[in-house]
């Protein structure tokens, strides 16, 4: 065989194999990229945050970024001072009531035959277990581990808003010169869309929030305030996080009544519908609209490759993805036009 031949051959195995490793080392460190994203996605809320400052007010971006880091914290603690103690009194309500409506929903499960069965398929869920003493120390892993990865998102998005310039020029010199104005490109719509997003998902999460709350009040219904608030913030993950919302206030009101139980199930079916198709609509006119079998499928997706972090990312992640399709496969690739949300906005 000539020696050129075998060199060929040697390059390409050694080709294959850096791109496999690669592929290995990314999945290997899937933890930690879903938690740069989440970065990234801190670092856009505070541009947003700090824009008006910039534009309006004439300020120079480092101080317009202090402000907004200020005015983003400064709310959050307005927010525990203004509402805590009655979020704190509503949740200890709720611990209260919990254990009682479950055992409410146990009887009516066992007058229809029902709750043998789901009480063996409980127990051969937490089977698995080895113990209080090991479930509280896993528990303790679990939170300091969460706590540690809020931490990181926290800097690095403080870092990325700092000067976002700075790392995009970093990672366009990792690709040939002559690709590097799309990737600039591709990076400045990815910003707009997620912008975009960001801000429509925030006036539907607002919304649902307060038409939740004040349903659960006018229904009578005990820790409305606090069912309203967990529903505004699950409201940021699709399909799922309404689900998720609706189970405590359905159990709440189970004991009162089951009557009670079915208003509260018929008025998050309400609000569920009015921000499908009303409050949606209206805000994605001027926001990003995806396809829904397409977010479905990406949260499933992103679920299994990331766990709950891709599961609560999923929606932001997959208008990234979407965008970096458009941009970089249908209209440069296929030379194909589309439309790129936000690209008659400026950044």
């Amino acid at each position: 065989m000539p020696f050129a031949s075998r060199r060929q051959i040697v390059e390409t195995l050694l080709i294959a194999a850096a791109v496999i490793g690669g592929m290995l080392l990314l999945w290997m460190m899937r933890g930690l990229l879903i938690l740069m994203f989440g970065a990234i996605l801190l670092a856009v809320i505070l541009r947003i945050i700090a824009r008006p400052f910039k534009q309006r007010l004439g300020l120079p971006d480092p101080v317009a970024l202090l402000v907004a880091v200020i005015l983003f914290a400064g709310v959050v603690a307005l927010a525990f001072f203004l509402f805590g103690q009655e979020i704190v009194r509503q949740a200890e309500t709720l611990r209260e009531s919990i254990p009682s409506a479950w055992q409410a929903l146990f009887q009516r499960l066992e007058s229809v035959g029902l709750g043998e069965p789901v009480r063996q398929w409980l127990q051969s869920v937490g089977s698995g277990g080895e113990g209080v003493l090991s479930s509280m120390t896993r528990f303790l892993v679990s939170f300091t581990g969460a706590m540690a990865d809020t931490l990181l998102v926290i800097f690095g998005g403080i870092y990325l808003a700092v000067e976002p310039s700075l790392y995009r020029r970093g990672l366009a010199k990792l690709l040939p010169a002559a690709a590097r104005p799309r990737l600039t490109e591709a990076l400045d719509d990815c910003y707009r869309a997620l912008r975009l997003w960001l801000l429509g998902r925030l006036t539907s999460m607002v919304l649902v929030g307060l038409l939740t709350g004040l349903g659960l009040w006018a229904l009578g219904m005990p820790a409305a305030l606090t069912l309203g608030l967990a529903a505004g913030i699950l409201d940021f993950v699709p399909f799922i996080g309404p689900i998720v919302a609706a189970i405590p206030a359905v159990l709440l009101a189970l004991t009162t009544s089951p009557t009670m139980a079915l208003s509260v199930i018929v008025l998050y079916l309400v609000v569920q519908q009015i921000e499908g198709n009303i409050i949606t609509p209206l805000v994605q006119k001027r926001a990003v609209e995806l396809p829904p079998a397409l977010l479905l499928f990406s949260l499933v997706a992103l679920g299994l490759l990331f766990g709950v972090m891709g599961v609560i990312l999923a929606e932001p992640l997959t208008v990234v993805l979407y965008v970096l399709v458009k941009r970089l496969y249908v209209i440069d690739a296929l030379d194909t036009p589309t439309h790129i949300p936000g690209e008659n906005e400026g950044s």
